[in-house]
């Protein structure tokens, strides 16, 4: 079967190296001139089924007005962006009722603890590494009333297969030292032992290359400007370079897929949410955090990378605008070393790397996956802020669909049909 992927993030990659892992003749296109230029480039490096909870909780959306065109708030709604989001907002809204918002965590959470085997599994036989690390991530806690929410939901995941251990201030200190300067703002933390951390442009560079030795052709720096329809499936896909015809097509393209979707008359519920990271060199500085933390009341996590740091937040309504703006950046970067201040003394702020990306958030939380009403187009987007988390699972999961096999894991509340009626 020949198939062309669209998309060479993480996800649109993932899929790609399956594909041809299962003798398929695959080629696949990215708008770039590298692999994992965009999304995918310098996220915030976690793998985690502990934290798969839709951003439209309901305690956000009590936030949200009170945050609104607030810079420094972690989650910020632009005023200009709120007549575009209005059909997607009322869903968003309406997603954010507790018994939605509960369900499609646990929806979440069963492709988050699905693609964490998978990504075992593939590094064990690829041999991969990316500045991995599989030694857990600790969640921290500066009030009471979160943690035990927090809690609640860790006991209710624990059912789904995510293991976690609570943890008092000194248990905290104990699993991550470096925040000893800062145990009195604590009141305790929870550990998940299964979660990971990794560089996903390394991942994705690497297993980019991997899949060509496999015989995938990758083609970068080369735009699709339409999909053509013929009848009930694609007929092809024409590029600034050339046409493409294939036996299926995967799109994989992330806050861009509702725009080429729509040239297939498809309609999806995805919008473009904006988030920062900063990434410094912290080789050989005091105060450094040796394990992936994530900061409940920052809205904030860290993950070292080797010698980096990768400090990422902030979520941002902005439309389809990528501009990096400074002063979001000197947020993450000031809250991200507020828990660490021997660090913060000896790291200068104005060395670190920024990056902002478009993360496709779907309005009820859960990526949106598999098969579409034109026989031949596939689905694989809407991941949101865990497109790293899901990448290995997702990617698994829509080769399987896209080969007619049954996928391992119930794809419930991950399909395109959810939204109909």
């Amino acid at each position: 079967m020949r198939v062309l992927v669209i998309g060479g993030g993480v996800i649109g990659t993932t899929t790609a190296w399956f594909l041809v892992h299962d003798g398929h003749e695959v080629t696949l296109i990215e708008r770039e001139p590298a692999l994992a230029a965009e999304g995918s480039h310098a996220n915030g490096g976690m793998l985690h089924a502990s934290h798969t909870e839709p951003w439209n909780s309901p305690a956000a959306i009590r936030q949200l007005l009170r945050w609104l065109g607030r810079e420094d708030s972690p989650l910020l709604l632009r005023p200009t962006q709120i007549p575009r989001l209005a059909g997607w907002g009322l869903g968003f809204l309406r997603y954010s009722r507790a018994h939605h918002h509960a369900r499609n965590t646990q929806v979440n959470a069963r492709l988050a603890v699905y693609s964490l085997e998978v990504m075992r599994a593939l590094r064990t036989e690829t041999g991969l590494h990316y500045d991995d690390s599989a030694g857990g991530i600790l969640k921290i806690f500066r009030s009471a009333a979160e943690l035990a929410t927090a809690l609640r939901t860790s006991e209710l995941m624990a059912a789904l297969g995510v293991d976690f251990e609570q943890l008092d201030t000194a248990g905290v200190v104990a699993r991550e030292p470096a925040l000893s300067d800062v145990r009195d703002e604590l009141c305790g933390g929870l550990f998940y032992p299964q979660d990971e951390i990794g560089d996903a442009r390394l991942f994705t560079e690497r297993l980019g290359a991997l899949a060509a030795e496999r015989g995938a052709e990758i083609r970068l720096g080369e735009r699709v400007q339409r999909l053509e329809r013929d009848g009930d499936r694609i007929g092809a896909v024409v590029t600034d370079q050339c046409r493409h015809r294939a036996d299926a097509y995967v799109l994989a393209t992330g806050a861009e897929a509702p725009l080429l979707a729509r040239q297939a008359g498809l309609r999806l519920p995805i919008r473009p949410v904006k988030g920062y990271s900063a990434t410094l060199d912290v080789g050989g500085k005091p105060g450094a955090p040796s394990l992936p933390i994530i900061d409940d009341g920052r809205k904030i996590v860290m993950s070292r990378l080797g010698d980096r740091l990768r400090i990422a937040g902030t979520a941002e309504f902005a439309g389809y605008d990528r501009e990096i703006r400074p002063q979001r950046v000197q947020t993450v970067i000031r809250q991200g070393l507020a828990s660490f201040p021997r660090l913060a003394a000896a790291v200068d702020p104005a060395t670190a790397t920024p990056w902002a990306c478009l993360r496709p958030m779907t309005m009820d939380g859960p990526p949106i996956l598999g098969a579409t009403p034109v026989r031949n187009l596939f689905l694989n987007t809407g991941p949101g802020h865990l497109g790293w988390t899901f990448a290995a699972g997702a990617g698994r999961v829509v080769a399987d669909v896209v080969q007619g096999c049954e996928p391992a894991i119930s794809l419930e509340g991950l399909g395109l049909e959810r939204y109909r009626g």
